[in-house]
């Protein structure tokens, strides 16, 4: 797992470095990192020495840093020219610096840039770019370099006019972000909630955290955590010359109907690809689901199926009578259970919402935003790591929250957001294989977190997977889950 830390956090350890360090040696350290990772991008567009450089630059040490990695460019042949956007409010010693190494001052972009670095606002900055600096990051786009291309911009800690504990963007009259849209961004000690969740963190582009001496100084809780490759392995049950269908863990999934059997094939087929011994299946689609996947035991009802250890419930399921008949069932099984799509619908009723606050069996849900509106009459709005720990606490489950940045949150207040989501997912269908992967890690024995952070991560990659065959069919995401568990396995 990667931390993430809030301002306050990131605030409070850069104090309590500061003051065992000489004055300035953080901002040194940061101006390294970033000239560095500079000099790397100059490399693929001809090298630093004759390259295009603009700095904008703010009132802040956001704009310092910029300023001394904009004079060490300039030492290494750069043509650094410095574009304040608070004239005569720019860091003072970072500025005698540059124009020492060769650097200039100017009013408006050179005519070609090869690389631009956004050092407008830093992690103090609220309410997005106001409009100075908005025209004239609006203007980005169009700068190009010596070899004709796309200038490349880097953002110095974060996109500048981002909500940075939020990860959300402000946005104009038209809905244009009112931020700087990166293509890499480097970020000095600690990540910020900015660089990962939320509309936010698209902007970011590629993330490199840069090592400035913070680690032993942040304390506390991390905003939230971010989901790795390592943490999936580590996670993913094992199995051994003991091991047999039944140890392995048997999930149930109460999906479907005959109205709607794909999405029971769907939540199924997800379910296979997960690290449990066997699928029951229960519901109205049992005939399209033995068809399709013949190693599955089913049923019509939950009360038939038999002995499971966790339980999916809700895709396709539908609203009337006996679709609640059987969450109530599902819900009276003293087993893990994931509720997805009309099992939340069903849940608006509040007696259904009573039977969650007092179960002592695990539970997650899986909203999404219009399915999180209608369980707490409002949208997740700005913070959805916020509002997903609102939602957890309030029904006492695990929710994860989907979107390009699925959140994961607890009841207890922990956070967690995954880092492989694709636009590839946003078509029908693909979260019923999601619920149905969720199922089976809990009925291989996961905590509820663990368990709902290695399927988002490997539904993430499914999608990605998928996506390299063109249009994507949540069939397809099915199928290429069973890919990238493979290693797992």
């Amino acid at each position: 797992m990667r931390s993430v830390w809030r301002v306050s956090d990131v605030r409070a350890a850069e104090a309590g470095l500061m003051a065992t360090v000489p004055p300035g040696t953080l901002m040194q350290r940061a101006a390294a990192g970033l000239a560095r990772r500079c000099a790397l991008l100059l490399a693929d567009r001809g090298g630093v020495y004759g390259a295009r450089v603009l700095l904008l630059v703010g009132s802040g040490d956001n704009g310092g840093d910029a300023l001394y990695a904009g004079e060490r460019l300039a030492r290494r042949g750069a043509q650094v020219a410095v574009l304040p956007t608070a004239p005569g409010r720019v860091h003072a010693d970072g500025l005698a610096a540059l124009r020492a190494a060769g650097g200039r001052l100017v009013d408006a972009p050179p005519a070609t840039v090869d690389l631009v670095l956004d050092g407008i606002v830093g992690i103090g900055g609220t309410g997005g770019l106001r409009d100075a600096a908005g025209q004239l990051v609006a203007g980005l786009p169009g700068l190009r370099g010596r070899d004709g291309g796309r200038a490349t911009v880097v953002a110095v800690d974060v996109p500048s006019g981002v909500a940075v504990d939020t990860g959300d963007v402000p946005t104009d009259g038209t809905g244009r972000p009112r931020a700087v849209r990166a293509d890499v961004t480097v970020a000095f000690g600690a990540l910020k909630p900015a660089l990962v969740v939320g509309p936010a963190a698209p902007l970011a582009g590629q993330v490199e955290l840069v090592d400035i001496g913070l680690g032993p100084w942040l304390r506390g809780t991390p905003a939230l955590r971010v989901t790795q490759w390592s943490d999936v392995r580590d996670w993913w049950p094992r199995t051994g010359a003991a091991s047999e269908k039944y140890s392995r863990g048997v999930v149930g999934v109460a999906t479907g109907s005959r109205t709607y059997p794909g999405a029971a094939v769907l939540s199924v087929g997800g379910a296979l690809a997960g690290p449990t011994g066997l699928v029951r299946y229960a519901g109205g689609a049992r005939d399209e689901v033995v068809r399709q996947h013949p190693s599955v035991i089913a049923t019509e009802r939950v009360a038939g199926a038999g002995r499971v250890q966790a339980w999916v419930c809700g895709s396709g399921l539908g609203t009337d009578e006996q679709a609640g008949a059987e969450l109530r069932a599902v819900l009276a099984a003293p087993v893990p259970v994931v509720l997805d799509a009309d099992a939340l619908t069903l849940l608006v009723d509040g007696s259904l919402a009573g039977r969650l606050r007092n179960r002592d069996a695990p539970i997650v849900v899986t909203p999404h935003d219009r399915e999180f509106a209608r369980l707490c009459g409002e949208e997740p709005g700005a913070d959805r790591v916020a509002a997903a720990l609102r939602l957890a606490a309030w029904m006492n489950a695990t929710v994860l929250l989907k979107g390009d940045r699925t959140v994961v949150g607890t009841p207890d207040g922990r956070a967690y957001v995954n880092p492989t989501g694709s636009p590839a997912l946003a078509t029908g269908g693909t979260g019923d294989v999601l619920a149905g992967l969720l199922g089976s890690l809990l009925a291989a024995g996961l905590a509820p977190e663990r368990a709902a952070a290695v399927a988002a991560y490997l539904h993430g990659l499914a999608g990605r997977e998928a996506a390299c065959g063109g249009p994507v069919t949540a069939p397809d995401v099915a199928t290429a889950l069973r890919t990238v568990a493979a290693p797992l396995l």
